[in-house]
């Protein structure tokens, strides 16, 4: 409950970082070199004026913070999202059907798991150039994998339980059973692995703009 609240209070903070710009009066690029930097070019600590202090630009870092955590937090949200419902679909039609389609869908998600993930990041960055939809695109395409092989594994215990044969021998498709009868029983294991991806995806946002791709 309390990593819970916290978590609620940066979300906050995040969603509210317009008002709070306009409260102090600082925008996230806006630069005060009179203010933020003394007369031997040492940035203004925390105090009334910059709350977190200011950079070396005079900017103001509790506003840049508040700013930043958007950007990260709607990356690691989308990109999340995004790898959980396209490794939770593959992990579902890899599991129940099993066979040439598990092994195939098994290679891949194989060879995913096995490819660097910043060397993709650097090729993907350098031929569509750095923006959002790509950091976001890499990240998601990565978060899959991990999360099918999890969701491959408990649909092939799932499956063979009484109910889902009765709910074969009452007619109901294939995808009624994997989507009504089998996925709620998973959304335990499938929410820890969107907990997990979460900080993984901000994490990654944050490296790849470090890298200058963001």
């Amino acid at each position: 409950m309390t990593g819970g609240a916290a978590i609620l209070i940066m979300v906050a903070l995040a969603v509210a970082a317009p008002a709070f710009a306009a409260l102090t009066g600082h925008g996230p690029i806006q630069q005060f070199p009179d203010t933020g930097i003394s007369a031997t070019g040492t940035p203004a600590g925390p105090g009334k004026t910059f709350w977190l202090g200011a950079d070396e630009l005079g900017r103001d870092l509790f506003i840049r913070v508040l700013y930043g955590a958007r950007v990260s937090l709607f990356v690691g949200g989308l990109a999340t999202a995004i790898g959980t419902v396209l490794g939770v679909s593959v992990g579902l039609v890899t599991g129940f059907y099993g066979g040439w389609i598990d092994m195939a869908l098994s290679r891949i998600i194989d060879a995913v798991l096995a490819f660097p993930f910043m060397v993709l990041a650097l090729a993907l960055a350098a031929a569509a150039g750095p923006g959002l939809a790509v950091v976001t695109g890499v990240i998601s395409f990565f978060a899959w994998a991990g999360t099918a092989r999890v969701v491959r594994g408990q649909t092939i215990s799932v499956k063979e339980r009484d109910y889902i044969d009765a709910a074969r021998s009452l007619g109901a498709s294939a995808w009624r059973i994997m989507f009504v009868e089998i996925l709620p029983n998973l959304a335990g294991p499938v929410l820890v692995l969107a907990t997990l991806s979460l900080p993984s995806a901000i994490i990654s946002e944050a490296t790849l703009s470090f890298l200058g791709l963001g």
